[in-house]
């Protein structure tokens, strides 16, 4: 268990990390910058982001972002003056890192337990407006109330419900219902509303598989949101969706906003699951990729590059060599990654520099602790990654 010496210590750490783009003149040839590297090619993360604005925004949806994805204050501003209604965080640590940075509406999308974290949730909402939680317990709902001790400390709360996938959220109806009566008469907490996140949905590979089970899980969901407002609940935000369903979940009424991610890199796991014009998720560019330098070449027909396991999180699925053709790519340790030739294939010169498809973008970004921002073959700027290792 954390003590409140250790939260207290990892407060002031975070605090102390830059939140701000730090500007880098002269600007340094992408060729320049040491590997294994996290890159950010600015303008097609733009066009990724001001896609998605335009997508939710003509089929009177909101973007509530996951800034989980990211970590990252820049970014966060940018989908917001993008037209987002706000981010979501999926720990509290990530959601402080983001208010402190002048995020100003951000949901937790992780119930909490503690005291510890329900103290700095209240601390948080006594700062100023924006802040929700999501809830799916009486405990929960109790320790938040016992947290919020100022006579007029509110919190905005959303009940957290379990698409079957077994992780968190509220699974049977009735239970779902007496957690709203809980809550409907609290002086400290009000209802805003629903969560339904299926992560499990966001990677079925087809698009027409994908869109069946989605269609399925939203249509239970929704018969709770009704059930709940006939039972006299406020139930004004549905949130959830992600990066997998944008195109498929803002199609569905009664959905108020998608709770999308990887949309703005875009990774190897969302990229093979297809999209609705093929087998391959391509409505969004590749904006983030892993610059690794090829240092060996033990034996034929194999290059050995400086990426490994420190450079990339993948529980599922290689990262891919982007300009590379007829390879494959084999993890050999923390350090290390080896690049298979096929027959026919192009062979990586030794010192040449490889950019990478990262495998699973979210705990990948989690690695390094800034994104080297660049175009036309420059980094111009550094973006921290302020929330990297906010697993509390």
């Amino acid at each position: 268990m954390t003590s409140a010496a250790e939260t207290s210590v990892s407060e002031t750490w975070l605090a102390n990390r830059p939140v701000d783009a730090i500007a880098l003149d002269p600007p340094l040839p992408i060729d320049r910058i040491a590997t294994p590297a996290l890159l950010l090619d600015e303008a097609k993360f733009e066009r990724n982001v001001a896609t998605m604005a335009a997508h939710v925004r003509g089929k009177g949806k909101g973007a509530r972002p996951h800034a989980k994805t990211h970590k990252c204050p820049v970014i966060a501003r940018r989908q917001i003056a993008a037209g987002a209604i706000g981010v979501c965080a999926a720990k509290v640590s990530e959601a402080w890192v983001l208010r402190r940075a002048g995020i100003a509406n951000v949901l937790v999308t992780s119930p909490v337990v503690d005291r510890l974290r329900t103290d700095l949730i209240a601390r948080m909402a006594s700062e100023g407006p924006g802040l929700a939680v999501v809830v799916d317990s009486t405990l929960g709902v109790e320790m938040l109330e016992a947290a919020l001790v100022a006579d007029d400390a509110r919190l905005d709360v959303l009940i957290d419900l379990d698409p079957r996938m077994g992780r968190t959220g509220v699974r049977e109806p009735d239970d779902v219902y007496r957690l709203a009566e809980r809550i409907q008469p609290s002086r400290k907490l009000r209802l805003r509303g629903v969560q339904h996140y299926c992560g499990h949905v966001m990677h079925i590979e087809g698009h027409d598989a994908r869109t069946a089970q989605s269609k399925q899980h939203w249509e239970r969901a929704l018969s709770i949101a009704t059930a709940l407002r006939t039972r006299g609940a406020t139930v004004e935000i549905v949130s959830g969706g992600g990066t997998g369903t944008f195109d498929i979940d803002s199609e569905i009424d009664g959905i108020t906003d998608l709770q999308v991610g990887s949309y703005i890199f875009m990774d190897q796991q969302y990229r093979v699951i297809g999209g609705k014009r093929g087998p391959v998720l391509d409505d969004f560019e590749i904006a983030l990729t892993v610059q690794a330098t090829a240092i060996s070449q033990p034996a034929p027909g194999a290059v050995t590059v400086d990426c490994g396991f420190k450079g990339f999180a993948s529980e599922s699925i290689a990262p891919v060599a982007i300009d590379v053709v007829g390879t494959k790519y084999r993890f050999a340790g923390d350090e290390h990654g080896v690049l298979i030739m096929q027959p026919g294939g192009q062979t990586p010169r030794l010192g040449e520099r490889v950019a990478f498809v990262t495998p699973h973008c979210d705990p990948t970004v989690n690695l390094y602790d800034y994104y080297w921002v660049h175009r036309d073959g420059y980094a111009h700027a550094l973006w921290p990654i302020t929330a990297r290792g906010c697993v509390w």
